[in-house]
């Protein structure tokens, strides 16, 4: 058998962008984003040299979660479109040689699946979810006492039914947890994978992909137990294992969202016979830093190396705080738990950190994700609370401004209403949101789009060889990488003064302009040839 070629090895250093379907353009005018919206702009991805997109969930739903909570994943939901547009979506993607990647989400579904449907009208398929009952002396109180998943939130777990019963769900009572020790759960995945694999998909990415199996007994949680009651237990690679069986019959492949403090069990999920990638949320929550993030991307390429599985770089997502804004403020990291509304932020110095982060994540080894409207420069938005839907929000009783902000729909064209989106958006454009548009951008070659597309374009002369660190001044991150035309370097000054550069032969990119004296200025970022 020979070597595995590029085209199979595509996944570890490709640059991929999600697409959050409801927010990225609107196709026929009813204000939510669709799969239409998506096909008209393929252009504008191929010209902005993306390798692959990944798609939050646009599965049948009743949105309790933003499309997390799935009734149907062999159905598009009608919002964004049809099977057969999907179908289109990646034939005309593969075209223009973009791959797809699809979301799974394995832990929970919606509470108008057929089978929860079912299993509240007393039926078998109660066996594939987690009924109990409860605790008390009539059975009032919840089967144990396990924290909720959404940061913030004190609401319990557990729900319970009128005929007394309490059912398991992680996140809300629309996304009851399914039970992964039941043959039915796991036949009825792997045929899901299937389904979409032939259907033309590349890849596959896996929500919440450490939370799926459960301790059989669900004891009361305890802190520093081991194993944990319901994240990283053994079961899981077994589950995988199958999962790969299948995705190498499609040159398939996955990415998980592991979310592990413990790097040698994340590195676990990456062996060669598991998922393929995880993502990388210790660099996507680091703060601007040199000193943090230097230590995020060593270790990150530590954990990785054992298993030869190459590393992700993300700056944001769905989920996250934009970077321009999170970079913008005093403390410029992320945590869910410090998320709070009347943040204060410097958009211009954010802008400025968010040009030279994106120079330093393309430049690492290994596969890049991009979230939609990031190549923008889009600012989190502050969204009215009477407007606000997302449902960390409300578990948090208020507190948590939840994740609207970032999922604010993409301004496209500056002079058309709801600066091109197409109808008036499921959530509000902020005043303002159209001096961010794609049209003016692209005629800017100052534009954070331009450096992005820029940026893309050179990409690839990185190859995926290793990284290795340069004296620099504290506060400066210096690497060079094997290019293919000679070696490349990244050089990023987060210091306070500005920096010498390193001899080089060549100016190739800059997240902004030199000093008059040819240094590196603050919060700036530039490619050289070596």
């Amino acid at each position: 058998m020979g070597q595995p070629t590029h085209a199979q090895n595509w996944w570890r250093s490709a640059v991929i962008y999600q697409v959050y379907v409801r927010s990225f353009a609107d196709g026929d005018g009813d204000g939510t984003g669709d799969l239409a919206g998506v096909r008209a702009k393929l252009p504008y991805l191929a010209e902005l040299g993306v390798d692959a997109l990944w798609f939050n969930p646009w599965y049948l739903s009743p949105m309790k979660d933003g499309g997390y909570d799935v009734a149907d994943y062999r159905v598009i939901d009608p919002a964004f479109g049809t099977l057969a547009e999907a179908e289109k979506l990646i034939a005309e993607a593969k075209e223009l040689s973009i791959r797809t990647l699809v979301d799974i989400v394995p832990n929970h579904v919606s509470d108008q699946h057929p089978w929860f449907r079912a299993a509240l009208a007393q039926g078998p398929e109660r066996e594939l979810f987690h009924f109990r009952p409860g605790r008390g002396e009539h059975g009032e109180l919840p089967p144990n006492d396990w924290p909720s998943q959404f940061a913030g939130s004190a609401e319990p777990v557990w729900t319970r039914l009128p005929d007394g019963t309490w059912y398991l769900h992680l996140f809300t009572p629309e996304q009851p947890d399914l039970n992964w020790a039941h043959p039915a759960v796991r036949q009825e995945h792997e045929e899901i994978l299937r389904f979409w694999f032939e259907r033309g998909v590349a890849g596959v990415r896996i929500d919440s992909a450490a939370l799926l199996a459960k301790d059989p007994d669900l004891p009361d949680f305890v802190e520093g137990r081991d194993p944990h009651p319901y994240v990283d237990r053994d079961e899981l690679h077994d589950i995988y294992r199958s999962w790969r069986t299948v995705a190498d019959a499609y040159d398939g492949i996955f990415v998980g969202e592991v979310w592990l403090p413990d790097t040698e069990r994340f590195a676990r999920y990456l062996r060669p016979d598991e998922l393929h990638t995880a993502f990388n949320f210790s660099f996507l929550s680091c703060p601007w830093d040199a000193g943090r993030l230097r230590t995020s991307i060593d270790e990150t390429l530590a954990e990785h190396a054992p298993v030869g599985a190459p590393a992700t770089w993300v700056l944001c997502n769905h989920d996250v705080t934009r970077t321009v804004t999170r970079y913008g403020r005093a403390d410029s990291g992320f945590d869910f738990a410090t998320k709070a509304f009347g943040t204060p932020t410097d958009l211009a110095l954010g802008t400025r950190r968010a040009r030279a982060g994106a120079l330093l994540s393309l430049a690492l080894p290994g596969a890049v994700y991009l979230y939609q409207g990031e190549e923008l420069g889009l600012p989190e938005a502050e969204i009215p609370r009477d407007r606000i839907q997302d449902p960390m929000h409300f578990r948090s009783g208020g507190t948590d401004p939840g994740r609207d902000g970032c999922r604010v729909p993409l301004p496209w064209t500056a002079d058309a209403p709801y600066a091109g989106f197409g109808g008036e958006p499921w959530l509000p454009q902020p005043s303002g949101w159209s001096a961010y548009a794609a049209d003016l951008q692209a005629a800017d070659p100052g534009s954070m789009l331009s450096l992005y597309r820029a940026a893309l374009t050179i990409r690839p002369d990185f190859g995926d060889g290793p990284l290795t660190w340069l004296p620099t001044p504290e506060g400066v991150l210096a690497f060079a990488r094997p290019g293919q035309e000679g070696r490349l370097l990244c050089v990023v000054n987060l210091a306070d003064a500005p920096a010498d550069l390193p001899a080089h032969s060549r100016l190739l990119l800059g997240s902004g302009p030199l000093d008059p004296q040819g240094r590196l200025p603050k919060d700036t970022a530039v490619w050289l040839r070596g």
